[in-house]
């Protein structure tokens, strides 16, 4: 397969004096995941064409791929400005953006590329999560049935982190999956393949692939997992941090529980030549479809054994992906045949936690703005995952519940407005709905423990959110669906031992909160068996999680070195 990088290098050299070869350029290096060489070229275009609308946008690419997002913006809105009528252009400035939390702005973006190009479902997506983000819930039905019915049709590589968050089916979220990886793998060219006899002695090299190492949920769901398989005879761990250092603790003791290699900012097939470099056995992809991730590293084949795990909730759908790592909660194996992976399982919960987290003494309700008395229900769920049907169901539950309030996170934009005149049309006083503003993970923890009942959210549960709060010590009460995302605070109830905060239905949901924010006694009994649980149950329990983790992955090691195709696996 031919380079475009070096085809565009080539095209430069040729005419060094053409600001469209340049653009061409800059395009090929950004999607090659070298941000500075793109930035470089962008530049040099703008030098031979001032103003030039591609350049522009190319040059605010790379400044977001960089971090600088307040660059982005105003690149990427200088270049909408030149050329109005460019969509592509308007997307591109709509997630700058959101970078900076100007969501209401970017949604005004997508809304403008929807305008242009009406039918392109890939729009249509962009501006169906820019309002889910702002709980502005209009068209969002219509706009759903366009982005689904594209995808079941093959003609649209949506994203399928945000297609997560829609009522789709697991067949959907594998065809939704599989066309965007076909989209990335068209433009790959892989490495030549590990050679079995060079990998037949020595201890099993874990790599462990992702922007989120360090202050960021992954680090933290993952940190304390990191430091008890540092102990674990015959496994060598090696983290590649496609994120710069944030100076944060959790960086720290991620560093000094494995092999840490800063890869940031460097193009794709630098890192995989890095992780091909260590020698890694199993490659376990810790961002997969979500923002920041590179697929490209994957598709690459820089191990012989590559697993699917943790940030996003869903099947790959990649060929260059063997292994998704479960529970038989989250993927019980009815829904295994809509995952393109093999499936690994754990014995307990797949998702690990950071069991050092302190937990402060909490402030005042007071000073969080709760009222002094009543029962305190929460969702600190993001605000996407705040949907019409979510919120109606926990609406009725503040009905029937004298004098209780609903705590949130603040969203983005105009979000915390909207909930509230949502709230007011169900005939519940806006006042009742609390926001808190985004905290220090510490004292966020602190905050947590004044809820008394954790209310989640469908198709797109709690996930983090969800650890946290019962580390903290408050229930959670969920709902499973039939896909992996809503199915994973299931999963963590489940391995608490807490099986009755797992209903049936959304029926049973609100009769089981009303009951229980009507009895005292019963919630103050569920909120011990919590407390009581969170030392002795294995969702907190990290050298056992570690434990497994080490036991399949040294499975899966063992079946590529014996020329053995990816199988189910038990830990």
């Amino acid at each position: 397969m031919a380079d475009p990088r070096q085809h565009a290098r080539t095209q430069v050299q040729r005419a060094p004096g053409d600001a469209i070869a340049w653009v061409i350029l800059a395009e090929a290096e950004l999607d090659a995941g070298d941000p500075i060489a793109g930035e470089r070229a962008a530049r040099r275009a703008l030098q031979l064409r001032p103003g030039e609308p591609e350049a522009l946008a190319r040059l605010g690419r790379a400044q977001s791929m960089l971090g600088r997002a307040d660059d982005a913006v105003l690149s990427l809105s200088q270049a909408a400005q030149a050329a109005p009528g460019h969509p592509g252009i308007a997307v591109w400035l709509g997630h700058a953006l959101e970078d900076v939390r100007r969501g209401e702005e970017a949604a005004q973006a997508f809304a403008h590329a929807h305008r242009l190009l009406p039918d392109e479902a890939m729009v249509a997506a962009y501006l169906l999560a820019a309002r889910r983000r702002l709980c502005d819930w209009r068209d969002v039905d219509t706009l759903s049935a366009q982005v689904r019915d594209a995808v079941r049709g093959g003609r649209a590589s949506v994203e399928p982190f945000a297609f997560l968050s829609e009522d789709s089916t697991p067949a959907e979220q594998l065809q939704c999956a599989r066309l965007r990886a076909s989209m990335v793998g068209a433009g790959i060219r892989p490495m030549a393949p590990v050679e079995r006899a060079s990998r037949r002695d020595g201890p099993v090299r874990l790599g462990f692939l992702s922007n989120g190492f360090g202050a960021h949920p992954t680090g933290l769901l993952t940190v304390a997992m990191f430091e008890a398989l540092r102990s674990r005879d015959g496994i060598e761990a090696h983290v590649f941090a496609l994120n710069p250092d944030d100076g944060s603790g959790v960086r720290r003791r991620i560093a000094a529980a494995t092999r840490l290699h800063d890869v940031a900012h460097r193009p794709h097939r630098v890192v995989a030549e890095r992780i091909r470099a260590e020698r890694i056995d199993v490659l376990f992809d810790l961002r997969g479809w979500g923002g920041g991730g590179t697929p490209e590293v994957l598709a690459m084949r820089p191990a012989p054994v590559q697993v699917n795990w943790l940030a996003y909730p869903g099947t790959s759908g990649a060929p260059w992906i063997d292994y998704v790592l479960a529970d038989r909660t989250v993927l019980p194996p009815s829904l295994a045949p809509h995952f393109g992976e093999a499936v690994a399982y754990l014995p307990h919960c797949f998702q690990p936690s950071d069991t050092a987290r302190p937990l402060p003494p909490p402030p005042s309700r007071e000073a969080c703005g709760l009222p002094a008395r009543g029962v305190v229900f929460c969702c600190f769920n993001n605000s996407y995952k705040l949907n019409a049907a979510s919120m109606s169901r926990a609406f009725e539950v503040l009905r029937d519940v004298d004098g209780s309030v609903l705590w949130l996170l603040s969203g983005p934009g105009r979000a915390d407005e909207r909930l509230r005149d949502a709230a007011s049309g169900a005939g519940i006083d806006p006042s009742r709905l609390v926001f808190m503003p985004k905290q220090p993970h510490p004292d966020y923890l602190a905050r947590l423990q004044l809820a008394d009942l954790f209310l989640d959210t469908n198709p797109y549960n709690a996930h983090t959110t969800a650890s946290d709060a019962l580390w903290a010590g408050c229930p959670v009460l969920t709902r499973p669906g039939e896909t992996f995302a809503s199915r994973v605070a299931a999963s963590l109830v489940t391995a608490l031992g807490i099986d009755d905060l797992r209903v049936a239905d959304d029926a049973a949901f609100v009769r089981r909160a009303i009951e229980l924010g009507r009895d005292p006694g019963a919630l103050a009994a569920v909120r011990a068996r919590v407390a009581a649980a969170r030392a002795r149950s294995p969702l907190f329990d990290m050298d056992g999680f570690a434990a497994s983790l080490a036991a399949v992955a040294v499975q899966m090691a063992q079946r590529w070195r014996e020329g053995a195709p990816p199988a189910g696996l038990d830990a």
